[in-house]
């Protein structure tokens, strides 16, 4: 079953939108093919309260910070969430925290192998492959997998998992089912996995682990609401799968690059998107080589020939 991704019509930036009773959603002006409309930051908090906790405050851009503290108004925000540090998620909850003295939360600073930069990739390439990072976020509170953050009338659970990045976390909103899940899970797009220092394995077990779980909506920092989680989280999983299957099948005859394979699978793809196609073959093929099924001459970087033992 392949995923069904949803759409949305392209929101007014700069416009708050309150999307449940505890839930506002406010969408940074930063369009790309990796972030849909743009990054959208959470305000979470009871309406008759006056704490509030922010999830993902966004790139460094003054006008989204400044939409953003005007829809806080004068309520008190306790708790700043980060999903992840890409740039489009955790840059601008330095400034945030400095206006509203809030400590931040995450996982932990940017990883070193996600800052890595491949010689096989030049510098634009890096750049749309999302190996950029904010190395200058650094959480005051460092959390992990199971982690309870309480604030006056919000309960979050924190979920480490990592796959797209090593140090994403999505957070469980307990008083209404919800589960904001970052990059891990997209409704609009599949989630690219940029090595060395994403993980297909990490990935995918992790999508499998929200097969236990009980939340009713997922929201993701890009794109629409999930409003039925679980078989949208199968159809990732499947349509994986089918990928590594199809990589298998198109080296058993002949070896062949990732530059060639993604001209293989994604030729119904458009162009501008093979470079992130390529990196998801990529991580596929790293994975298939963890597990020996596969090997590659002269080593396993991405202009490598690949191969079926």
């Amino acid at each position: 079953m392949a995923p069904v991704f949803l759409t949305e019509e392209s929101p007014t930036y700069g416009v708050v939108q309150y999307v449940s009773p505890m839930v506002r959603r406010i969408v940074a002006k930063n369009p790309s093919k990796f972030t849909y409309h743009g990054t959208g930051t959470y305000i979470i908090g009871d309406p008759d309260g006056n704490e509030l906790a922010v999830i993902d405050p966004g790139p460094r851009d003054d006008k989204h910070l400044a939409a953003l503290l005007d829809s806080i108004g004068n309520k008190n925000v306790s708790h700043i969430l980060v999903t992840h540090t890409h740039p489009d998620h955790s840059p601008a909850a330095i400034s945030l925290a400095e206006i509203t003295s809030a400590p931040t939360y995450g996982f932990g600073k940017h990883p070193l192998a996600a800052s890595q930069k491949s010689d096989d990739l030049d510098g634009a390439q890096q750049d749309d492959l999302e190996d950029r990072g904010d190395t200058d976020f650094v959480p005051d509170v460092e959390i992990g997998n199971g982690d309870v953050i309480v604030g006056e009338g919000f309960t979050f659970e924190a979920l480490h998992t990592p796959g797209h990045i090593s140090n994403h976390l999505c957070f469980s909103l307990e008083e209404e089912s919800t589960l904001f899940t970052g990059d891990h899970v997209m409704g609009w797009s599949t989630t690219v996995i940029p090595a060395p220092d994403g993980n297909l394995s990490h990935y995918l077990s992790n999508l499998r682990r929200l097969l236990e779980r009980s939340e009713m909506i997922y929201r993701p920092t890009h794109g629409p609401a999930i409003e039925d989680p679980l078989p949208f989280v199968n159809s990732l999983i499947e349509h994986r799968e089918k990928r590594t299957t199809q990589i298998i099948a198109a080296i058993k005859t002949e070896p062949k690059t990732v530059k060639e394979l993604v001209n293989d699978i994604y030729s119904d793809v458009d162009e501008s998107l093979h470079k992130a196609a390529g990196s998801s073959v990529y991580a596929h093929l790293l994975d298939l080589a963890r597990i020996g099924v596969v090997s590659a001459e002269p080593d396993l970087g991405m202009k490598a020939e690949w191969r079926v033992k």
